[in-house]
């Protein structure tokens, strides 16, 4: 008891552990959706086209999650307008704004002068999350769990089927547009937990774990959150008493949790499946070689002239 106790007599802990898991919790739930349509990279976009808002925020004294949500929205309105626009696939427009968002906001932070440490956006700063940080997530997370629950099923559909979706009069582009501005706003949340370099396995290992455990989508929105959750509680332990970062140790340990996942799986682990075709090949019997024709016996006179 008091090996699990003694992380929680430190204020400063207790706030890094509740940032982390409602963060993660949330991103697990979202990720769902992400993995299932296959919008991984679109996260990884958004995730570090926030990077020049939150720099441009601390320059003009606003709150560091206004100028990341600004620059998240921007950056899937560019990513939808290059590929509406011109020639261009989605993974290709994708590559060209997040890198060039990204490169804008490290040249920002290298010629910003500042006594905050701004290095703390890329790799995040458990440690350092304050109380109205705090209430900041816990806002974040509430509203986009709200509009996730109340349009589950038309986001489903779209993920699943988007033609049937516009057969039944929903709008596939809307639905797109919701799930990218949610994308936006979780993964605001997200960055005072890991920070925008890690901010993206928060959005796509949950989902993509319990992608390999079930093959509903009704339990894989349980399973998800369920092992985020787990995860950032043991992350931010273990890096307690390693002495390493904690942003860093969660999603490590979410990484874990993955390759075992993904070997061990009772429907989807690599292990089991050869481990069950070997038994398979064991059990089939050996196919039957045809019986050899025997000569038609002749008469001892022979045949006649």
């Amino acid at each position: 008891m008091d090996w699990l106790l003694e992380p929680l007599t430190y204020d400063f802990l207790v706030r890094a552990l509740a940032v982390t898991t409602v963060a993660a919790v949330v991103c697990a739930v979202l990720s769902c959706w992400l993995v299932l349509i296959g919008w991984a990279l679109m996260g990884d976009a958004v995730s570090h086209a926030v990077l020049p808002g939150v720099v441009l925020a601390y320059v003009f004294g606003a709150p560091f999650a206004l100028g990341a949500l600004v620059f998240a929205l921007l950056a899937v309105a560019l990513i939808g307008g290059l590929r509406d626009s011109s020639r261009l696939k989605e993974d290709t427009a994708i590559g060209v704004v997040f890198t060039t968002l990204f490169a804008l906001g490290l040249v920002l932070i290298s010629v910003t002068p500042s006594q905050t440490d701004l290095t703390h956006i890329l790799f995040g700063n458990l440690l350092g999350v304050a109380t109205a940080d705090l209430v900041q997530v816990l806002v974040l997370a509430a509203a986009a769990v709200g509009v996730l629950v109340a349009k589950r099923r038309d986001l489903t559909l779209f993920a699943f089927d988007p033609t049937h979706a516009f057969a039944i009069g929903l709008s596939p582009r809307r639905l797109s547009a919701l799930l990218l501005g949610l994308l936006a706003v979780t993964t605001v949340m997200a960055l005072q937990a890991v920070g925008v370099i890690l901010v993206v396995a928060l959005l796509i290992i949950p989902g993509a774990t319990a992608y390999l455990l079930t093959d509903r989508f009704s339990r894989m929105l349980l399973i998800a959150p369920v092992v985020a959750g787990v995860c950032a509680v043991v992350g931010i332990y273990a890096s307690f008493y390693l002495d390493a970062s904690p942003g860093g140790v969660v999603v490590l340990t979410m990484g874990s949790v993955f390759a075992l996942v993904y070997l061990f799986s009772p429907r989807h682990g690599v292990l089991l499946r050869r481990r069950k075709r070997a038994v398979d090949a064991a059990r089939k019997p050996a196919a039957r070689k045809p019986a050899a024709r025997k000569p038609a016996a002749t008469s001892p006179e022979g045949t006649r002239a």
